[in-house]
């Protein structure tokens, strides 16, 4: 039998033409600090421990369409982010950079775009 090795999640990349800007508008929703921080590259540390959020420059990069239709670029990954006031988290997110998407699949969650064009979730806590 062959053992599994150990393996822990250290953080989430997201690709956009500028990290910096990109790193910069999650600190100001998250208010996460940044871990490290090189010409291309931003990691943000999230304040309890856990997965961190980073950011790489890529020259190529090409915004997703949300939703996206046929030949359009589709998203790779959303994040999904736990808050207890909908409305109020909505407010901070759009003060800090991010607009509502147009297309809401669900009544209970927001969709909205982060300055790069990545959609994310905004959920209520059980």
């Amino acid at each position: 039998m062959i053992r599994t090795p150990r393996m822990t999640l250290s953080g989430i990349v997201l690709d956009s033409p500028d990290a910096h800007a990109l790193a910069a508008f999650y600190r100001r929703l998250l208010g996460w600090t940044v871990e490290q921080d090189e010409p291309d590259w931003v990691k943000l540390s999230a304040p309890g421990g856990g997965a961190g959020l980073s950011f790489q420059t890529d020259a190529a990069y090409v915004q997703p369409t949300w939703p996206a239709g046929p030949g359009d670029q589709q998203m790779m990954l959303h994040l999904d982010i736990e808050v207890d006031d909908l409305n109020a988290a909505g407010a901070h997110a759009v003060a800090a950079g991010a607009i509502l998407a147009e297309y809401q699949p669900q009544d209970d969650v927001r969709t909205y775009l982060d300055p790069a064009g990545h959609p994310f979730c905004l959920f209520l806590s059980d």
